[in-house]
């Protein structure tokens, strides 16, 4: 290079050693998780060459022009590194433990058994979070604009589905006092919240905010800024929870729904990722600006990374939408067989009261009969007993429709 020095940069990565020529500055490598910044003054004739390093953590850049620099410095992703590459994420590893602290706090305080699986599904969702912003999907989400679909997917539905299977607000009841207690479930069945949670209220909350961030400049603010980053994610997180809270219902909700509205709203979000995945495949390129500044040398280009990152937007959420169909279909069949017994006991009940109060009636006729000299049973005008069925409604009914039919 002329008119000044040239500078080689060494890539660290699992004990191999490659030397790499960039542009004059600030040499830059990834060890484990974490940056080193070196900047040395080679300046012709200095006698002293003092190399300066900085510490920092990828989720704790600075501004713009770091982050833009430290995207540009990543290795090429491989095969390995998708096994290989962590990183330190302080946000991401802070509420992971906030939520397990929080849990097992409400697993203490439980009185009675407490389902396994809701634990595993819980415990799922951590590892689903930490996996997103510590494995190479955290190293990688400023780089590949795919790997950034796939953190924005799994953070949108398969994270809030797992921890809503997991009922964490009825841990969260019993661990608060009861004074509390009370005024949360207040809070929780007041007007507000039930218009809020309204089937198309709750479809509008999981489909508007990720057709906001791919549409608008916020999806670049997110590359730039840490903050913002952290800010989108965590929204994506509490709107994909609501969604699935009130659609799963394993927590109580302000209102009780039907689950063939869940699958018809089901359709309605499947729609929605097609729009989305059609409009970030045939529209401009998403953030042109920071990543042509990446000037990255390796993987797919430009629009063949968006190209991949519009399928996993379209296909990835059709794939979530599968379990999440089967998990409605076995919460409905439980609810059908909850409905049936608790039906079976009240006809039981019924049949029972009713039993007691003929046996009560035929004993003081009984009774007046033989008094009367006219022992003999009921007479011969009166009308026929009834069974217990003939005064249930939905029972009644279908007899006479079958009744009526023969006739």
């Amino acid at each position: 290079m002329s008119g000044g020095s040239q500078e080689s940069t060494r890539e660290v990565s699992l004990g191999q050693t490659r030397p790499r020529l960039r542009r004059p500055g600030r040499a830059k490598s990834l060890i484990g998780s974490f940056w080193v910044n070196r900047e040395v003054n080679r300046d012709e004739g200095a006698a002293d060459r003092r190399p300066r390093f900085a510490l920092t953590s990828q989720a704790t850049t600075g501004g713009p022009m770091n982050t833009v620099a430290m995207a540009s410095s990543v290795p090429p992703l491989t095969a390995l590194r998708v096994v290989t590459a962590w990183r330190f994420a302080p946000g991401v590893l802070g509420a992971s433990a906030v939520l397990a602290g929080g849990y097992a706090a409400g697993l203490r305080r439980w009185r009675g058994r407490w389902p396994r699986s809701r634990t595993w599904c819980f415990g799922l969702g951590i590892v689903a979070l930490l996996l997103v912003g510590c494995s190479f999907l955290g190293v990688y989400d400023d780089t590949l604009f795919w790997v950034r679909a796939v953190q924005n997917i799994v953070l949108l539905m398969v994270v809030p589905m797992l921890l809503a299977m997991g009922a964490p607000l009825t841990l969260l009841a019993a661990a608060v006092p009861s004074p509390l207690r009370v005024r949360l479930s207040r809070i929780l069945h007041s007007r507000p919240l039930v218009w809020a949670t309204v089937p198309p209220v709750v479809t509008v909350l999981l489909i508007v905010p990720i057709l906001v961030l791919y549409m608008s400049p916020l999806y670049e603010a997110t590359l730039r800024d840490a903050t913002v980053s952290g800010a989108v994610a965590a929204m994506l997180m509490l709107v994909g929870f609501v969604y699935f809270w009130t659609r799963f219902r394993v927590d109580p909700t302000p209102r009780a729904g039907s689950y063939g509205v869940t699958l018809a709203i089901t359709i309605v979000e499947m729609v929605g990722d097609a729009v989305l995945g059609v409009v970030v495949w045939l529209g401009p390129l998403i953030a042109a600006g920071f990543y042509v500044a990446l000037n990255r040398q390796w993987g797919p280009d430009l629009r063949t990374d968006q190209v991949i990152g519009a399928g996993v937007l379209w296909v990835g959420g059709d794939v979530v939408g599968l379990p999440f169909i089967a998990i409605v279909f076995s919460r409905m069949a439980r609810e059908d067989e909850q409905r049936a017994r608790d039906i079976d006991a009240e006809l039981d009940a019924r049949a029972l009261a009713r039993g007691t109060e003929q046996d009560a009636e035929g004993t003081a006729a009984t009774h007046r009969a033989a008094g009367s000299g006219e022992a003999g049973g009921v007479a011969e005008g009166g009308p026929p007993a009834r069974l217990w069925w003939e005064d249930d409604p939905q029972i009644a009914d279908r007899f006479r429709r079958r009744g009526s039919g023969r006739t």
